[in-house]
């Protein structure tokens, strides 16, 4: 099991890494020749039109990426070196995809923005650094020995956990409501419904939603591990993690805009189809949790314009927010079928090891 961790976390920065890629170049159409040098915005100075929040926003987005490269570098590499490699790798990349935002007339390139890249690169490598040591072949062998099924993929699991997360934080989906496929597509949104319609579509999304993941974590957990209480946990985490982000993206009075009535009504019935689900077979959960995901998916797809947040989008989904409406959204649209694709691997497994436990 030695290679367990190392590779989870560079499964993890592959990951994180493109979808770093997808969110500096959206809305990835309309390319043409900038006419110069692509690499002409180093030269231009530092931009006048730059507030104190994109600037975070370019440093937070980077955070995670030098973190896992640090920490993809441990043992091989440690201190300055794997700080160094961290840092150059990020910036490297940084600097070619502003270059390629020359050619989107959508994107404007600028040195500001790597410059808060590298720093956040930075941040994150020093993280992981202090993280890599904590996260030795050993211990994480012992916590997935004690946690986790070694049939589950841990791997996989977990880079599925990470993702589920990042998709929360975009506050024009759906609550738990993944696998919109619209936008990609460029699909109209079906025209718009009563209030009772949307709060009765909101809830059965929410709560299959809800269902399907605690059966997944479920399925990740050797037995005995306390599932619900683990569950409970994260997706309190969850609800925490999108209600800081309608705080950061949003006004303060728009805080808790995602408890809408549908959406309570889904937590209260999906935590309670969970309870009941949770007990039963792991081919029989991993069933129920591919059929909860697909059906709330396809949900997602009818449902109408989110009659709660239609008119404070419209300020969110503008300028330096495109970058994290582009890569949550792309998370959230792909996330379920990586999930049901990941749970059919599962069943197959258990099918081959013999009778369910």
């Amino acid at each position: 099991m030695a290679g367990g961790p190392f590779s989870a976390r560079r499964l993890l920065l592959a990951v994180y890494g493109l979808l770093v890629v997808y969110a500096t170049l959206h809305p990835i159409a309309g390319w043409r020749d900038p006419g110069a040098s692509p690499f002409a915005f180093v030269f231009a100075g530092w931009p006048r039109h730059r507030t104190a929040f994109d600037l975070w926003a370019n440093v937070a987005g980077y955070v995670p990426l030098g973190l896992l490269a640090a920490a993809s570098l441990h043992p091989r590499l440690r201190g300055a070196r794997a700080l160094a490699v961290a840092v150059t790798g990020g910036a490297a990349l940084s600097l070619a995809l502003e270059a390629l935002q020359s050619f989107l007339p959508a994107r404007i390139p600028s040195i500001a923005d790597v410059a808060a890249n590298v720093a956040g690169c930075a941040l994150g490598a020093l993280a992981g650094l202090r993280l890599g040591p904590a996260l030795d072949a050993g211990a994480v062998a012992r916590w997935r020995a004690r946690w986790l099924d070694p049939q589950a993929l841990p791997p996989v699991g977990l880079a599925l956990l990470g993702l589920w997360f990042l998709s929360q934080l975009n506050p024009a989906t759906l609550l738990f409501g993944a696998g919109d496929l619209r936008d990609l597509f460029a699909v109209p949104a079906p025209r718009a419904h009563g209030a009772e319609f949307f709060v009765a579509l909101e809830a059965t999304v929410a709560a299959a939603n809800l269902a399907a993941f605690g059966l997944m974590v479920s399925a990740m957990l050797v037995p005995g591990a306390p599932a619900r209480r683990i569950v409970f946990a994260l997706v309190v985490a969850a609800l925490a993690a999108r209600t800081g982000a309608f705080a950061i993206l949003m006004e303060a009075q728009k805080v808790f805009a995602w408890a809408t009535p549908g959406a309570l009504a889904g937590l209260v019935t999906g935590a309670l189809a969970f309870a009941a689900l949770a007990a039963a077979a792991r081919t029989a959960r991993l069933a129920a949790a591919a059929v909860l995901s697909m059906a709330a998916t396809v949900l997602v797809n009818l449902a109408p314009p989110n009659p709660y947040t239609a008119d404070m989008l419209r300020v969110w989904e503008q300028g330096h927010f495109l970058n994290f409406n582009g890569l949550t959204r792309l998370v959230s649209a792909l996330w379920p079928f990586a999930a049901v694709a990941w749970l059919i691997v599962l069943a197959a497994r258990r099918e081959r090891a013999g009778p369910p436990g």
